[in-house]
């Protein structure tokens, strides 16, 4: 495929991502709303009624961490159980950066899991979305409440510390990288999102363009992390709606304590 020269320029000069990511168009507030979008329940219009408490303590068995997930029910259509993973998510996640946070940043998303093993009982579910090709990945595990706060900290800090920046994929390809903070509902007892992308070019000449949303929520000894991630359209709102809606589904299943489902 021939591409403009324009688009060539952009790389050639030294990936200046800004330039190389305006080329794409894509802003958050400007992403058309999925089918299945209700207004009521955006971030935006969410209200800090929602805030959960910390909640008892008392761990969460390995069924409960499963009731707590979000799932393609919870969607609905065009979201799907996965068909497995993406092919990009070894081309263009697995690479390498100068700075040491911005390289941890990228381990995390590769991993999808910002805080490392679990420390107890967790459960996972993966989505496709059958028109976009976007996936999700959605886990509730238990970790030490204090490790948490600190990775979140830590994730609202990377739009400063790297807002921008370029990667070598393992393949040899330079990307530019976009880091920009994501709003999130007020949920839980913490929370952090970011949305990242990252723009390049194929050993074959094609241009992509990667975006992904890292999501993080504490719930009292708990914890959600949500991927959402394609090259094609990626809806924040997509994002938002899953952290509020698990938030508060753990929030609830947290309140029952030890109960038997």
């Amino acid at each position: 495929m021939t591409h403009p020269p324009a688009a060539r320029a952009l790389l050639a000069s030294a990936l200046s991502v800004t330039a190389l990511l305006a080329t794409a168009g894509c802003a958050v507030d400007d992403e058309p709303r999925p089918r299945w979008f209700s207004p009521s329940a955006s971030a935006s219009g969410a209200s800090p009624a929602v805030e959960q408490p910390a909640g008892s303590g008392a761990a969460l068995t390995e069924a409960q961490a499963k009731a707590a997930l979000v799932t393609e029910a919870d969607l609905g259509e065009p979201w799907g159980p996965t068909r497995g993973a993406r092919t990009w998510r070894d081309g263009l996640l697995k690479g390498t950066t100068e700075d040491g946070h911005c390289q941890r940043l990228l381990d995390a998303l590769y991993l999808e899991e910002p805080f490392g093993t679990p420390k107890g009982p967790q459960a996972t579910s993966a989505l496709d979305d059958g028109d976009t090709d976007a996936q999700l990945r959605y886990r509730v595990a238990a970790y030490p409440p204090a490790d948490v706060d600190r990775t979140l900290d830590w994730m609202k800090s990377l739009p400063d510390r790297c807002g921008q920046f370029t990667v070598t994929t393992t393949r040899g390809v330079v990307q530019g990288v976009e880091v920009r903070d994501l709003p999130l509902p007020p949920v839980g007892d913490a929370r952090q999102a970011l949305r990242v992308t990252l723009a390049g070019e194929t050993e074959e000449g094609e241009l992509t363009y990667l975006t992904m949303d890292l999501a993080a929520v504490r719930v009292g000894e708990d914890a959600i992390t949500l991927t959402n991630a394609g090259l094609d359209e990626v809806y924040a709102e997509v994002t938002q709606q899953a952290v509020q809606l698990g938030a508060q589904r753990l929030a609830e299943i947290r309140k029952q304590g030890r109960a038997q489902i």
